[in-house]
């Protein structure tokens, strides 16, 4: 398979599985398209023409053509020089090495992260606070996070890449979107009671369950086990965390759980004023189910020898409907 089948497949699967719906993706894909086309001659100059077929700034090819022919892929959930550097020993090793995938963005997607968490306003949105709410609530925090990566040398891993001429790319939201249209699914499904029932839900998956295994096991960070789920938002895609003043708005709304990667102290104080529970299925665990659904998605496609590595373990939910290491 090419890297650039692979790269849009990935985009492809991951606006199948946004929880904003097709519609509201598509939109902004307009949107883009428009800004471009009345933008002058000079502005087009820094203007990347992949953000007007990918909505996703954090998910990019960082090395390639594209052309590349790929069948053995090195993928972890943080890919920088060390990884490429084991992908380089590798393929002197014998065994070759195509494509270095990071589920973490880097390079100029991890410097454009920050684009992609307006998409939480649109999911916040439909489960019921008001968009103008959202969006004002948002607005802080993207501005935040743009300032944190501003300084950061974002380009350590690419130029690695570059370097050692080895095909890197990441995949970020449209991995995350995948766990979170999962586990949303499943919860919706399952109507679990209590907080205890999500968590015993997350175990029978199998990514949670070896994050158990391994001292990283789903937690309940506020609530009991015994304690009323209520309506339960899965929050696991965006860029990054959002805005610890939305959990008024999402207990207004009639929001009673919420299961997400992780919540720092400030987020976790606000949650506690508003009497949400908060689940945490944990953050690589859950970065670990949203990269094996996409891989099983590139696997229908073609066939590709996937070394885990970087925190990433494989399972499986191709052959007979059985989930397997």
């Amino acid at each position: 398979m090419r890297l650039r089948k692979i790269y849009d497949l990935v985009v492809a699967r991951g606006m199948e599985a946004d929880p904003r719906g097709k519609k509201a993706v598509q939109s902004t894909l307009v949107k883009k398209k428009k800004a471009y086309e009345e933008m002058k001659e000079e502005e087009k100059k820094y203007f990347d023409p992949e953000s007007l077929t990918n909505p996703y700034a954090d998910t990019r090819i960082l090395h390639g053509t594209g052309d590349e022919e790929v069948k053995t892929i090195l993928t972890g959930i943080d890919m920088e020089a060390a990884e490429l550097l084991l992908a380089d020993r590798l393929s002197s090793k014998g065994k070759k090495i195509d494509l270095v995938i990071s589920h973490h963005p880097e390079g100029k997607a991890y410097a454009n992260l920050y684009q992609v968490m307006h998409m939480q306003a649109d999911i916040l949105n439909k489960f019921g606070v008001p968009i103008n709410i959202a969006e004002s609530l948002l607005e802080g925090r993207i501005k935040e996070v743009e300032r944190r990566l501003s300084p950061v040398n974002h380009t350590r891993a690419s130029d690695a890449a570059k370097l050692l001429d080895l095909p890197f790319m990441c995949m970020h939201t449209p991995a995350d979107n995948m766990v979170a249209s999962f586990l949303q699914k499943t919860f919706d499904k399952k109507s679990p009671e209590t907080l205890g029932d999500i968590v015993k839900i997350l175990k029978e998956i199998p990514e949670y369950d070896e994050a158990a295994k391994n001292s990283a096991a789903p937690s309940l960070l506020l609530g009991s086990s015994e304690r009323k789920a209520g309506r339960i938002f899965v929050d696991m895609t965006g860029g990054t965390g959002g805005a610890k003043d939305i959990f008024e708005s999402l207990a207004n709304s009639g929001v009673g759980t919420i299961v997400g990667m992780h919540l720092s102290d400030d987020h976790r104080k606000e949650a506690e004023k508003r009497h949400i529970n908060v689940v945490i299925a944990g953050h690589i665990s859950s970065d670990n189910l949203g990269v094996n659904l996409m891989i099983d998605e590139l696997l229908k496609n073609g066939k590709l020898d996937i070394i885990p590595c970087s925190g990433f373990r494989r399972f499986s939910r191709l052959e007979q409907g059985k989930t397997k290491k």
